[in-house]
């Protein structure tokens, strides 16, 4: 009786232990989705999708009431903040039960670029839901879906009964497609945002088409400049030295040449796409014009190109614009050059607006942590090849990764038939329920921010 009752214990204990393992997994990785948890997140996502937000007249005001339902529904504080009229920004926070802590920032934005809707199969905003189980909608990848995804990981938060040590703030900025100065650029300039002693931020990333998400530490900084060139007008037929027009194609061919270099070594795989210089030629004007088109037999004389250069945070910038004013735009060719936008490759402390990934940065370790925990694969952190509001925070000395999980997915962004898989999106609210349990758990005093100091 005795040894019978002692194996029924140990039994029992083992399936204890399997249980209470069991339950760990499931708690690590966060519960599986019911289908109608599943079918609800879904619907709120083409909610929010259908809302037109393109430039140029977004409809901030329908997103701000729809943001402001879904913070409601959460129980969070939200509040509207308008740095610039008409141009609504929706803060929604969850205090932590230790606010000296320094607090994590999720942050996105609500507005996305136009559409050209007959060259879609499915209207831009009607979120319609493909046969395979694809999402179209302008905003689907950029960036609606990670914003929505954070409220989505906080419902499931909130349903587990979790309570984060650190306070989260959920922000909805305007106006990140057109430079982002009336939206995170207002707000890292208010007295709010000082009062909000942000420690980390999460910002947008880029799709991917393999297994692993990719994640972004840093960004090219846009130049966009104009080169002006002067030169004698002349007869059509006529050959001399000097024209403009002869001018400004000398600096294209120079330009040219440059690029040719810099993109030889994306192909070739010696470096990727964001850590090289970019430029491309975005406009070309010259000419003078006649009721029919041009005059055809009078040489200009003044002509200019616009372009478009992206610089990496690792870049040596003195060198770069030494390389315009004396092979771009030399003043012996009677040529100038005008920085339209400039957006510099240092932080406020003057070293580059990067955010470690590392070992070394305690909040990289959570990040890629808490993706295995979701059972994700980071790849190795990158370069944004473009720019984002991240910037605004870098800037600051802010640790900020850009991060949007969506795996096996092509880069649609800005393209037709821009689309998210639903069941990818779904994993994604996975992804981040776990990272920001993890991040806003850590009780550790990070190294305060320089921004702080």
């Amino acid at each position: 009786m005795e040894e019978r009752g002692t194996g029924n214990l140990s039994s029992a204990s083992h399936l204890l232990l399997l249980l209470l393992f069991l339950l760990s997994a499931a708690e690590a990785e966060g519960a599986a989705f019911t289908a109608a948890e599943a079918d609800a997140a879904i619907s709120r996502f083409q909610e929010y999708l259908r809302i037109d937000t393109a430039h140029p007249n977004p409809d901030y005001a329908a997103t701000a009431a729809f943001l402001r339902s879904q913070a409601d529904s959460l129980s969070l504080q939200h509040e509207t903040l308008e740095f610039v009229a008409g141009k609504p920004l929706i803060l929604l926070k969850w205090p932590g039960r230790r606010p000296s802590l320094p607090s994590l920032l999720l942050n996105s934005h609500t507005d996305v670029v136009p559409a050209e809707p007959h060259k879609w199969v499915h209207a831009p905003f009607s979120a319609a839901l493909g046969p395979e189980g694809n999402i179209y909608a302008r905003g689907s990848q950029d960036m609606k879906c990670v914003g929505i995804q954070y409220l989505e990981a906080i419902r499931r938060l909130k349903a587990a009964r979790f309570v984060p040590d650190r306070t989260i703030y959920i922000s909805f900025v305007p106006d990140e497609e057109i430079g982002g100065t009336d939206g995170v650029g207002a707000l890292v300039a208010s007295d709010t945002f000082k009062q909000m002693r942000v420690g980390v931020v999460l910002d947008e990333g880029l799709a991917s088409p393999r297994q692993e998400y990719r994640v972004f530490y840093g960004e090219r900084c846009p130049w966009w400049l104009v080169i002006r060139a002067q030169g004698a007008p002349g007869h059509g037929a006529k050959l001399y030295d000097g024209s403009a027009m002869e001018n400004v194609m000398k600096s294209v061919e120079a330009v040219r040449r440059f690029r040719a270099a810099q993109f030889d070594l994306v192909k070739t795989g010696t470096k990727v796409e964001g850590e090289v210089v970019s430029v491309n030629l975005v406009y070309l004007k010259a000419g003078t014009p006649s009721p029919t088109g041009f005059v055809m037999n009078l040489q200009p004389s003044e002509a200019e190109v616009g372009l478009d250069i992206r610089v990496p945070p690792n870049t040596d910038p003195k060198a770069l614009e030494k390389r315009i004013a004396e092979e771009w735009a030399p003043s012996a060719r009677n040529m100038t050059y005008e920085f339209k936008h400039k957006v510099s490759v240092y932080d406020m402390f003057g070293k580059p607006a990067i955010t470690p990934a590392d070992r070394s940065n305690s909040w990289w370790v959570l990040l890629e942590e808490a993706v295995k925990e979701a059972n994700g694969k980071l790849s190795k952190p990158e370069i944004f090849p473009a720019s984002t509001d991240a910037r605004f925070f870098r800037e600051l000395g802010i640790p900020a990764f850009g991060f949007s999980p969506m795996a096996n997915t092509p880069i649609l962004l800005h393209d037709h038939n821009e689309f998210l898989n639903k069941e990818e999106y779904l994993k994604g609210v996975r992804i981040y329920e776990s990272i920001i349990k993890a991040f806003a758990s850590y009780k550790e005093e990070v190294e305060e921010s320089r921004a702080e100091l």
